[in-house]
């Protein structure tokens, strides 16, 4: 049985819930988010509450049953506090700059690098080496974080590039002589 499926998620003040068959939808003051459930659980509405059950005890139901009742707990958090994601760009003249509805991008090619920023998500730089991405989907905004630092992963020799705040790059030593 999964420990985390059996706990009921908790709705906060200031958040509603609707099941409608297999989705989902909760609104609070942030926006408005839906998930839609497989067709091996359901979803009940309860006091104060969204208790997630299987309908038969089989082997892929429990399997995505702890996950569902996560995603579900997700889209609360979303709508309430909102999710943070940060970058940090390190290397000699490698620098980001939000203009209109698309992140700039120098990060050492012939070429500067211009990112579309998806409905839904804010992306901010505070200063010229740091990008901080909100939204209030959890998948959206690791998505397009994950993106950001794909145009140029840190690299081990050096450090140079766009990594997440706090991530640990392990370094290689260089050539001997």
């Amino acid at each position: 049985m999964s420990r985390i499926g059996k706990k009921p998620v908790a709705l906060p003040g200031g958040v509603t819930a609707q099941v409608n068959g297999q989705e989902v939808k909760v609104k609070g003051p942030k926006g408005e988010l839906s998930h839609v459930l497989v067709d091996d659980l359901i979803a009940k509405l309860d006091n104060g509450g969204i208790e997630i059950a299987m309908r038969e005890d089989t082997k892929e139901a429990r399997s995505r049953w702890g996950m569902s009742r996560t995603q579900i707990a997700n889209l609360i958090a979303g709508v309430t506090e909102g999710y943070t994601k940060r970058l940090e760009i390190t290397g000699v003249g490698y620098r980001a700059a939000v203009q209109g509805q698309s992140l700039q991008l120098q990060l050492g090619y012939s070429h500067d690098i211009d990112f579309p920023i998806p409905q839904g998500i804010q992306v901010q730089c505070p200063k010229p080496t740091e990008i901080v991405v909100t939204g209030i989907d959890k998948q959206k905004v690791g998505q397009v974080a994950a993106e950001i630092r794909q145009f140029r992963p840190p690299e081990p020799y050096k450090g140079k590039g766009v990594r997440y705040a706090g991530e640990y790059i392990h370094r290689k030593e260089g050539k001997k002589k």
